[in-house]
C-alpha cells in the first residue's frame, strides 16, 4: 500500500493490523501459525471451488491447495496481499468466492461483526466460511491478560460466540476443532518435551487449546432489508352519503 493510500484508512485499524503483525512474528505467533497452519490445509483440501479469499492481519506465504484453483489474500497493507482494502469494505461481489478464510481476523479488528458480514457475503450458497481464533478459555487466552504488545490487543472471542454469529447469517456449523495444547513457550526444548501433551489433545479435541478453528457452510442467501416505495402524499378522504335501503321496496 501506498503512503497516500494509507492515510485514507482508519489509523486506528492500521495500528491495531501493525501491533499484530509484529506479535505473529514473534517466536510465540509463529508457534501459533505453525499450528494452525498443519490442520487449516487438512480442513480446505476437503473444500472444492474455484476461488479462495484470505483474510489474516499477519505476512504469511500463502496458501497451497490442490483442491482450489485460486487463493486470493487481501486486507491489510502486509506482505502478500493480493488486494488492499479496508476489513469492512472488500472490493468483492456477492457470491464470488467458494471458501473464506477469517485467520485472526475478528480477534484483531475493529469491528469484528461487520468483518464477518463482509466474509459471509462473499461466499456463494453451498460455499465454506473458515474462522480461526484465539481460543479464550486457554493457556494463550490467559498469557494475553498479562502480555504487552500486540498480543494483548487481541478480543479472543468465544467459538460459541462465533456460531451464534454464523448462525444468525445462514450458515449451518460443520465442525468445531481445537488446536495447539502446548502452552506459548519460547524454548523449543520444552515444546519437544510437551509434544505428547499436543498429540492427546488433538485426538481428544479438548476444548483448552490455544486456538479455535470453525467450519461453517452457507445454506441460504443472506437476506437484506428491501426499500419501501415513497407513498406520494394523499388527499383528506370525504364522506360520501350512502342510501339507505328501504324495507319496503325490499318486499
Amino acid at each position: 500500500m501506498t503512503d497516500e493510500v494509507r492515510l485514507k484508512a482508519d489509523p486506528h485499524w492500521l495500528s491495531l493490523v501493525d501491533a499484530a503483525g509484529g506479535w505473529f512474528e514473534s517466536a510465540h505467533g509463529q508457534q501459533l501459525l505453525a499450528r494452525e497452519r498443519g490442520l487449516l490445509e487438512a480442513e480446505l483440501e476437503r473444500c472444492f471451488g474455484s476461488y479462495l479469499v484470505h483474510y489474516a492481519p499477519f505476512s504469511d506465504n500463502p496458501l497451497e491447495l490442490s483442491s482450489i484453483r485460486h487463493c486470493v489474500r487481501l486486507g491489510a497493507p502486509l506482505k502478500g496481499a493480493d488486494i488492499i482494502c479496508d476489513e469492512q469494505a472488500w472490493p468483492l461481489g456477492e457470491h464470488a468466492a467458494d471458501v473464506a478464510v477469517l485467520q485472526h481476523g475478528l480477534d484483531f479488528s475493529l469491528s469484528p461483526h461487520a468483518l464477518l458480514r463482509e466474509a459471509a457475503f462473499s461466499v456463494r450458497p453451498g460455499g465454506h466460511l473458515l474462522v480461526l481464533g484465539m481460543n479464550p478459555w486457554s493457556a494463550w487466552g490467559a498469557r494475553r491478560l498479562v502480555a504487552g504488545g500486540g498480543f494483548r490487543q487481541a478480543r479472543c472471542i468465544r467459538p460459541a460466540r462465533v456460531a451464534d454469529w454464523l448462525s444468525l447469517l445462514g450458515f449451518a456449523l460443520e465442525k468445531r476443532l481445537f488446536g495447539c495444547y502446548c502452552p506459548p513457550l519460547s524454548s523449543a526444548r520444552w515444546q519437544t518435551r510437551l509434544t505428547p501433551l499436543e498429540n492427546l489433545g488433538q485426538r481428544w479435541q479438548a476444548p483448552c487449546g490455544g486456538f479455535y478453528l470453525l467450519l461453517a457452510r452457507k445454506m441460504t442467501v443472506g437476506l437484506r432489508p428491501l426499500r419501501q416505495a415513497r407513498r406520494e402524499p394523499m388527499g383528506q378522504l370525504l364522506p360520501m352519503p350512502v342510501a339507505k335501503v328501504s324495507r319496503r321496496n325490499t318486499e
